[in-house]
């Protein structure tokens, strides 16, 4: 028995190939040449994957790009009729070919790749620096939700907060909590009241906001403000669904701790909640104490709230 569609997934489906066909007409990648070069775009691949290392087998190019085996030999027996490769038995493994670029093939490639970076560049010349990074960041995820990797070769920083970061941060709270505890508007109003403040009283000798970003794109965030001269407070640590098992969490907590050491404060104290269970194992883990606990409805429903404290006198290693 089948299964009537969807209409809302096949609706994603159609946005989906629509985006395709706008993205390969854009890019010219449906000419005859690739970027008015007498290569196919397969053709090209196969001479970046050659250009980025001295030698590669057939097999290892075949699984790197996910094409026939039969298809890729006759690309590489035109590379070989123009000069463009040599090929040769592995020394170790005679059923192996290694196949390297020649000098004309990295002049080839070279042009190629020149011609790319120029006509990329004027897709995005005419948009500013904001929109760039919000085009970047959207192929970003693309990348991430289709291939479902996000910890292998992923470039990852913890930066302070720039123009713009604080509405982000509000934001997401607000929009996370409510998805994922069903937390009413309140949450996203205490988030709005903290930034602020931080904001209004900047200190950068005794405070920091640090925000998480993974290829470019604002992923977490957390906050170290003063609440005495000798106490800091860890406020708003938060890390999107997308990027939580990397150990940006952990990271970015830490940075807390040794900006705070280096601050010269005694103790470190916060507030959190029962059902944020991946917070409060860092917490525990980086040697946090539970010193209170109560129950409150600020949220629209009874939510179980801790304090915990760090005594930033205990010497690291002892929190082990």
């Amino acid at each position: 028995m089948s299964l009537a569609p969807d209409p809302a997934f096949e609706a994603r489906i159609g946005a989906v190939r629509r985006f395709s066909r706008f993205y390969t007409r854009r890019l010219g990648l449906l000419d005859e040449g690739l970027l008015q070069s007498p290569f196919t775009l397969t053709q090209a691949r196969v001479l970046y994957e050659l250009a980025q290392q001295r030698e590669a087998t057939a097999t290892a190019l075949a699984a790197a790009l996910r094409i026939d085996h039969g298809y890729l030999s006759r690309i590489l027996r035109v590379f070989e009729e123009r000069g463009l490769i040599v090929r040769r038995r592995d020394k170790n493994d005679a059923r192996q070919i290694v196949v390297s670029l020649t000098t004309k093939g990295h002049t080839a490639f070279a042009a190629l790749d020149h011609r790319s970076q120029r006509e990329t560049g004027q897709l995005l010349a005419h948009l500013d620096d904001a929109e760039q990074s919000r085009v970047v960041a959207a192929m970003g995820t693309i990348e991430r939700l289709i291939e479902r990797e996000t910890a292998p070769g992923r470039h990852n920083v913890l930066r302070p907060h720039r123009p713009g970061d604080m509405g982000w941060v509000v934001e997401r709270h607000g929009v996370l909590y409510s998805a994922e505890y069903g937390w009413g508007s309140h949450i996203e109003a205490i988030t709005a009241e903290i930034v602020a403040a931080f904001l209004k009283n900047f200190d950068p000798a005794r405070e920091q906001c640090w925000i998480a970003e993974m290829d470019g794109e604002r992923v977490g965030s957390v906050f170290l403000v003063r609440e005495t001269d000798e106490v800091a407070r860890l406020r708003l640590l938060l890390v999107e669904p997308r990027a939580r098992g990397l150990g940006l969490g952990r990271d970015l907590v830490r940075q807390c701790i040794a900006f705070a050491r280096s601050a010269r404060y005694r103790k470190i104290t916060l507030w959190t909640h029962a059902v944020l269970v991946a917070a409060r194992a860092i917490y525990r883990t980086e040697g946090f104490q539970l010193t209170r606990q109560w129950v409150h409805d600020d949220f629209g429903k009874p939510e179980p709230s801790e304090s915990w404290e760090l005594d930033l006198q205990q010497q690291p290693s002892l929190r082990r």
